[in-house]
């Protein structure tokens, strides 16, 4: 109890001290270290470990919340990753990361560092990596297109929140196909209508499906567009 007693009797005079002197503002400086461990697939083409010196497409998949958590078979429930399973073939190499946290948003710089160490040990064309992402994924995927908008040559997002300001940030050259659900009540087609809408009057290169009366699971019908995948490898960021 002394000690306790003695403690806040210091501060006490701290603060008096402070309030004497006038202080009211400080510069300060204070190094800080994050630390991220994200778990995830990776695949290859079939006929990457048959070729020496080819260098292949990326695309980076962003899974929703229900994939989040520690258990990274989660991940073939949706998406790319599903159609792996069930035995698609893919012209390029998918790195699908997963979010360890369930109730947390994506840490979108942990992600971009990932991408790039398996980029930079990898056979990637550096030119044609690609990003795409559904529902918090696809949110996610619109933050990545933010802050690193010289990384990606092309960005598909599904059922993502799509904050409007965004729109500002986002390189002029990528292009972009949206999907939504117009019957999506987890996040409103609102989101995704507003966001082309601005895009197509700043004269961004934007393609949207709606699919009528889909809810929020439009992701089953996006990844199994197979026309998606051949856009994805018509895009090159230097052509």
């Amino acid at each position: 109890m002394k000690f306790f007693g003695l403690f806040g009797t210091i501060i006490l005079l701290l603060q008096g001290c402070s309030a004497q002197s006038g202080i009211q503002l400080i510069d300060a400086e204070m190094e800080t270290v994050v630390s991220e461990t994200l778990s995830y697939y990776l695949y290859y083409p079939e006929d990457y470990h048959s070729t020496e010196k080819e260098k292949f497409p990326l695309l980076l998949f962003l899974h929703g919340g229900g994939e989040s958590g520690d258990s990274l078979k989660t991940l073939k429930s949706n998406g790319p990753p599903k159609l792996i399973a069930e035995g698609k073939q893919f012209p390029f190499l998918i790195l699908a990361p997963q979010n360890p946290y369930k109730k947390k948003w994506w840490n979108t710089r942990a992600v971009a560092q990932l991408l790039d160490t398996i980029v930079a040990n990898n056979r990637v064309d550096q030119n044609r990596i690609y990003l795409t992402g559904l529902s918090r994924g696809g949110g996610a995927a619109w933050e990545m297109a933010v802050q690193y908008p010289d990384k990606f040559a092309a960005m598909a997002v599904v059922c993502g929140m799509a904050p409007v300001p965004y729109a500002s940030w986002i390189s002029r050259e990528m292009p972009i196909w949206v999907f939504h659900g117009d019957k999506d009540k987890s996040i409103p087609i609102s989101e995704s209508q507003e966001m082309v809408k601005r895009l197509k009057n700043m004269g961004y290169d934007v393609k949207f499906t709606v699919y009528e009366g889909v809810g929020h699971n439009s992701w089953v019908q996006a990844y199994s567009t197979e026309e998606l995948y051949s856009w994805f490898v018509r895009q090159k960021k230097y052509k």
